[in-house]
This record gives C-alpha cells, structure tokens and sequence, in this order.
C-alpha cells in the first residue's frame, strides 16, 4: 500500500511539515479517495488554531495581486500561509484551470508559503466542496493563516463566509455595479470592504458609499471596515492585514466566535452529506429510470423520491 492510500502514514507525514504530502492529501480529499478521508480524520484534533481569511468580490476587482500583498505582509510578521486559489473547473479534466503555477508565483520559494488550487467542479457558492476539508489539513499541517481565495462569480460567493473567520469583500470603483452586487447580498457576508485599485476615478465615492451602508448594518455584529489598496504597489495592505488581525485578536476565544465555527462545522457536515448523496444517486440512476421520465411516463420528483428512499430508507 503506497503513502497516498495509507491514511494513517499520510497523517503523520503531514504532522510532520511534508509539504508534497501535503498537496498529496488535498488532492486526495478533492478527489474523494478512502485513506485521504481515514487521514482527515486523524489530523482533525490537530485543527482549531489557524485563523482563516476569505478573499471574494467581483471579477477583475485584482484578487490575486491582492492576495500575493497580502501573503508578504503576514510572512513579514513572521505566519506561516497556506493559500487555496479556487479555480473554475475544466469542463474536459474537471481539474483547476489556472491551476498553481500562475497564481501566487511571487512565493514559490518561501517554505513558509504553501499555495495549492482547487476546482470547483460545479459546486454552486464558488467554492469547491473540499475547500472547508483543505483548510483542515493546512491548520492541523501548522499554517497560522489560511487563505481562500474565491472565484469570483459576484453575489453567489455567499459560501466563502461558511468557511472563514475573516472575509474580505473586494470591490473595484468603474465596474458600475458595485452598489448592487452590495445590495443583492455581499454586505451580509462582509467584515472587511477592501475597495482596490483606489487610484482610479470615483475610488473615494464608493468608499463613501460602502461606509454609509456599512453604517446600515450587515448580518454579522459590527459595522465592517472599509480599507483602501493599490495592491500593485502595496499602498493600503498593512492597513488591511491590520483590519484583520485587530478582528482575529478580538474573536479568538469568543462567545460569539465559538458560534460561527459550530455554524461552518454544521454547514461543512450538510454539505460533504449532500455531495456524497448526489454522488450516489448519480451511480444509481440508470438509464432506463431515465428513459421513463423522458417518455413522460413518471415526474422527475418522483424518480427522485425513489432514488433517495434507496438510499436512505423511508422517510
């Protein structure tokens, strides 16, 4: 039995700093493989001290430029990083697009980086169903921060706050709708509003603006921040890796805080249930059940009912 099928020598090897084995086990967790989940579950008492940060907003607002800026400024602290990109699936390999050797370039020889990319295989939220177990694996692996960093698919990163301790909604002034991705739902999931490219036209207005709703209140305690950047020449990021790091100094520990990780948990848990279910109702559906609904003998409802009474019993 080779290392990558070995659950508990997996473990050990990633307790142990191996960062191949490492990217080993993230890719075994995407892939579903059996001794990636027995490893998982050896690691997990290891896990509960890295703090993660969720990076999301719309498209071309300068994510990844923002991210590199941001993984210079906590190794200078001294953290050790670890990085999810998630990429859009190919429709061909189902496997990351960019993959890892365009994103987080800059970092590639710093043993205190790890960067690894993962697809989101058509998981709705923009985020790939084993983001939450890879963000285990790199805690219990000793990275002091994670960071996921979000495809970017406007208002349906909503998922990225089920995963981390810290998000950052990224905004761009320009795009013309920023206001409205806000109020369709992103200043739900936002701590930190970082408005990049802040050297552009109109930057200060939607500052203003991101602040007086800020002011209205979000779904999520105090009123987020609001931090300007031009991650291409660092101007505002050790602003925005304070911002953070004055929020994870004032929840570790929390009441509050403990709630949020019992409500990701409860979230990871119904997630990995429902992908494994669709998963085996997908082996389980046959053709000629199919065949059926395409003749408009039976409702897909029904077929449906029948597939999860198979799976699960009466219920």
């Amino acid at each position: 039995m080779s290392i990558a099928d070995d659950g508990a020598s997996l473990a050990e090897a990633v307790l142990g700093g191996s960062v191949r084995h490492t990217a080993r086990l993230i890719r075994g967790l995407a892939d579903g493989r059996a001794g990636a989940r027995e490893a998982l579950e050896r690691l997990f008492p290891a896990t509960g001290r890295a703090w993660t940060v969720g990076v999301t907003g719309v498209p071309g607002a300068g994510k990844s430029t923002l991210c590199n800026a941001l993984i210079a400024s906590w190794r200078r602290r001294g953290f050790r990083v670890g990085v999810l990109a998630i990429d859009p699936s190919s429709p061909f390999t189902g496997g990351a697009i960019l993959g890892d050797r365009v994103r987080m370039q800059h970092h590639a020889g710093d043993e205190g980086v790890f960067v690894h990319s993962l697809a989101t295989r058509g998981h709705l939220g923009g985020l790939s169903r084993a983001t939450a177990a890879a963000a285990h694996v790199l805690d219990a692996a000793g990275y002091d921060r994670v960071l996921i960093e979000t495809v970017g698919v406007g208002q349906d990163e909503v998922d990225v706050v089920r995963t981390a301790d810290t998000t950052v909604v990224v905004l761009v002034p320009g795009l013309g709708d920023e206001v409205q991705s806000i109020k369709a739902g992103i200043m739900e999931i936002a701590d930190v509003f970082c408005v990049n490219k802040a050297d552009r036209p109109d930057a200060s207005l939607l500052v203003r603006q991101l602040r007086q709703l800020a002011q209205l209140g979000g779904g999520r305690g105090a009123a987020p921040a609001v931090v300007r950047s031009v991650a291409t020449v660092g101007e505002g990021v050790e602003e925005l890796v304070d911002r953070v790091e004055s929020l994870a100094a004032a929840q570790r520990g929390t009441a509050a805080h403990g709630v949020r990780r019992a409500e990701r948990l409860r979230h990871e848990v119904v997630v990995e249930v429902a992908g494994q279910l669709r998963e085996r109702a997908e082996a389980l559906l046959g053709d000629a059940s199919l065949d059926a609904v395409l003749r408009r003998e039976r409702s897909p409802m029904s077929l449906a009912a029948e597939l999860v009474e198979g799976l699960l019993g009466p219920l």
